[in-house]
């Protein structure tokens, strides 16, 4: 793929992994920046070493950890994931072509993200968690190259214990609800099961991710 056919929010493969593009800076040797997709990590390397990929319905992979499969069959609601894979923006708007993104609230119209991106209906794909029947699995470009020890880590049919809940990563923001004070905070490091988020906050993975006090909301660097 040469550098001019390669743009920020483009699905590609890289190492045989599902990627991102979040950015292309031709003044470096490495010019195309990726973000793994099962587990948010950025990579840098050249357009000849990626392949695109257009996601559709019924595709499914792994987004930070937690499997997902891509529908049209319905609406998006509070609290779901989107991809926004037919971006239309305004002048005004700022999203990208496959810009995953969580719904705050929706209407006729569209819905409006955790991002502030009003997003219109026909502009996003829902992501609905787990592998739906009849999903098709695009986490690696060449499944047959896997070895088997790696393939054992997702199971294409349901959900692997490993992925029955979001693990924290870096830059992952969360949300709070406290005596009815909203406030958010970044993880800003991991250290074994400890979280430590912006303000000096320290908890469990457990705590973070099994408690209905903290919500998700997105990844600082999914941009």
């Amino acid at each position: 793929m040469k550098l001019y056919q390669v743009r920020k929010g483009q699905f590609v493969y890289y190492n045989n992994l599902l990627h991102r593009v979040y950015g292309v800076k031709p003044m470096y040797k490495q010019s195309v920046h990726l973000m793994k997709l099962r587990d948010l990590t950025q990579h840098l390397t050249t357009a000849a070493q990626v392949e695109r990929y257009k996601p559709r319905e019924l595709d499914s992979f792994i987004f930070n950890h937690k499997a997902y499969t891509l529908r049209n069959d319905r609406k998006a609601e509070v609290g779901d994931y989107i991809l926004i894979h037919n971006p239309m923006p305004d002048s005004l708007d700022t999203y990208s072509l496959n810009e995953i993104d969580v719904v705050e609230t929706v209407d006729k119209q569209g819905v409006i993200t955790s991002n502030s991106h009003g997003i219109k209906h026909n502009e996003y794909l829902l992501m609905v968690p787990g592998r739906s029947n009849g999903n098709h699995p695009i986490d690696y470009q060449h499944i047959e190259n896997v070895e088997a020890d790696n393939l054992q880590t997702i199971d294409f049919n349901n959900l692997s214990k490993a992925n029955d809940e979001m693990l924290p990563t870096i830059g992952d923001v969360y949300k709070k609800k406290d005596n009815d004070v909203l406030f958010e905070a970044m993880v800003v490091a991991i250290r074994g099961e400890t979280v430590f988020l912006g303000g000096g906050l320290e908890l469990s993975q457990k705590e973070l991710t099994g408690s209905e006090k903290w919500e998700y909301l997105y990844n600082f660097y999914d941009k």
